[in-house]
């Protein structure tokens, strides 16, 4: 009850999940983001289209058993895609099995016209997306058209993802054409497809920018989250041997060979520009 006079309550769904406290909001998101516009020289060569995997899940079961209300974070998905279009990228819009995209809507930046006019040009795509299976049969064989796969954040970018067999078998894909891997946040939960079927770790002794479970951990304290995470995702990407470079849920980007990544959603304008500029400079 105290909590709740405090606001520091997370707030019950009708579903019976839990979005995050009025304190959490005003701590935790924007209703304006720091987009900057960039004037990239477009780009015209052939390999235009950005695949970009987005979770369908929504309801991420705590340690305690409540329901965090998730699903794809808005900013973390819709900067870098704007930095992305405006660089002359497309995008092709998939789910694991062709279920609607969720976002995170408590976190979307209502004041942001950039973010809201992106989001309603492609709200057709995002309610029927692609599915990863249609994905793995008919398109792998165009890898000549593909610059990149993007798996933006959010933490129900952990609900499903890093056990679907269609995203290991994408991952590898672009890995082994030499494609661009861009995440950010808990994104790179993805990556951990690539040990499915008992493989090794694509990702071993690379850098990368992931949110820290410490952030995590703390975060019921105000709200954010019902209770402590399910499992770690920077403690089980640095099992496998991954090189985190951020300790904090802050703006730090990394680039590693052809994987880009971001730590939270404060790093997604600058993901995006360097996504945007390295696509540009790399693909011919």
């Amino acid at each position: 009850m105290l909590k709740k006079m405090l606001g520091l309550a997370p707030k019950l769904e009708s579903d019976g999940s839990y979005s995050p406290s009025k304190i959490a909001i005003k701590l935790g998101t924007v209703d304006k983001t720091d987009y900057q516009k960039v004037d990239y020289e477009k780009y015209k060569g052939k390999k235009s289209k950005i695949l970009v995997i987005f979770t369908e899940q929504k309801n991420l079961k705590m340690k305690n058993g409540k329901f965090f209300s998730t699903g794809n974070h808005p900013v973390e998905a819709l900067l870098p895609m704007l930095h992305l279009q405006n660089a002359g990228f497309e995008f092709e819009i998939a789910t694991p099995t062709g279920k609607p995209v969720v976002f995170e809507m408590w976190a979307f930046p209502e004041k942001d016209d950039h973010v809201k006019a992106i989001y309603n040009e492609l709200k057709p795509r995002f309610e029927n997306p692609k599915k990863l299976q249609d994905f793995v049969d008919s398109s792998m064989t165009e890898t000549e058209s593909y610059g990149a796969v993007f798996i933006p954040g959010g933490h129900g970018a952990m609900l499903g993802i890093p056990e679907d067999k269609n995203v290991g078998k994408i991952l590898n894909w672009a890995h082994e054409n030499e494609l661009f891997t861009i995440t950010l946040c808990h994104g790179p939960g993805s990556l951990l497809t690539t040990t499915l079927n008992n493989q090794k770790f694509f990702y071993e002794g690379y850098n990368m920018a992931v949110f820290p479970d410490s952030v995590d951990n703390k975060t019921p304290m105000i709200g954010y989250l019902p209770g402590q995470m399910p499992w770690g995702l920077s403690e089980k990407l640095k099992s496998l041997g991954a090189k985190l470079v951020n300790k904090k849920g802050d703006d730090t980007t990394c680039i590693d060979r052809r994987l880009i990544t971001g730590a939270s959603p404060l790093a997604s304008n600058n993901l995006g520009i360097l996504a945007a500029e390295t696509l540009l400079k790399e693909l011919k």
